[in-house]
């Protein structure tokens, strides 16, 4: 776990990117070596809890769109998806947590306050970032022409598209990270126009398809809507570049790219630039 999720964590972050340790985690451990500890022990299946199906050999999205979790497991290689069940994936939450309360070990579960968080944080980030580094050490606010505007605590506590927390020198309008240069310990900031990008760079590329350019939707965060773009892939070196048909908002380094066709995941990869 620390080698494939905790440390990267840490790690990017050091680099002034923003990680998603969640996509790491289903790849490397849940669906990585607990899959392999169940096979070496007679298992033939695995089941999670994910909310996710897969329908001809693809990670589709959920039935719940609350609670959809195809992104996540964007990264998961296509020939694992033959010894994993989903029982969740057909069906919606409030089902479920209602089915439990009339299972008396699962009683507690029906009414469990949901999480978001990362599992190993507990609070915020930057508290587990403050066990290996400082990250309370105020540096220069720029403008894209490099001349300092302002200050901030820490670049560590900034991620792309942030519009507070730092102190942009007799400004009367809003301001937004759109650079971050760890090794100069600064933040680049500009208008809400400057986040704006059509191009976007891909590192670890996970294809689903054969074809090595295609059309797609694609989601660059999370929450974020999906968006129309066309994908070049080189499959000898994993990356790909998206151009997108409208422009992408915080866009930014070590957060996991989607590719869908409809409902289906048909590649992902990690945003480089």
């Amino acid at each position: 776990f620390n080698e494939y999720v905790y440390d990267p964590f840490v790690r990017l972050y050091k680099e002034g990117k923003t990680p998603n340790p969640c996509a790491l985690c289903n790849k490397f451990i849940k669906l990585g070596a607990l899959l392999d500890f169940a096979k070496a022990n007679g298992c033939e299946k695995l089941a999670t809890g994910h909310y996710v199906q897969v329908v001809d050999g693809f990670i589709t999205c959920a039935k719940d769109p609350s609670k959809d979790q195809s992104y996540f497991l964007a990264q998961v290689p296509k020939e694992v998806l033959k010894d994993v069940i989903f029982p969740l994936g057909d069906k919606f939450k409030k089902d479920i947590k209602e089915l439990a309360r009339g299972v008396k070990v699962l009683e507690e579960f029906a009414t469990q306050a949901e999480s978001s968080e990362i599992c190993f944080v507990e609070n915020t980030y930057i508290e587990v970032l403050n066990k290996h580094y400082n990250t309370n050490l105020p540096g220069n606010v720029v403008g894209k022409d490099g001349n300092i505007i302002g200050r901030h605590q820490g670049y560590m506590h900034y991620t792309i598209g942030k519009r507070r927390g730092f102190e942009v020198f007799g400004a009367h309008e809003p301001h937004f990270v759109i650079k971050i240069n760890a090794e100069k310990n600064e933040i680049v900031v500009g208008t809400k126009d400057d986040l704006a990008q059509k191009v976007v760079e891909l590192e670890n590329v996970n294809l689903f398809i054969d074809e090595d350019k295609f059309e797609c939707e694609t989601k660059i965060r999370y929450r974020s809507p999906k968006l129309e773009a066309f994908v070049e892939v080189d499959k000898a070196s994993k990356t790909a570049k998206l151009t997108l048909n409208q422009n992408a908002l915080g866009v930014a380094q070590g957060q996991l790219c989607v590719m869908y066709d409809g409902d289906r995941v048909i590649a992902s990869g990690f945003i480089k630039n």
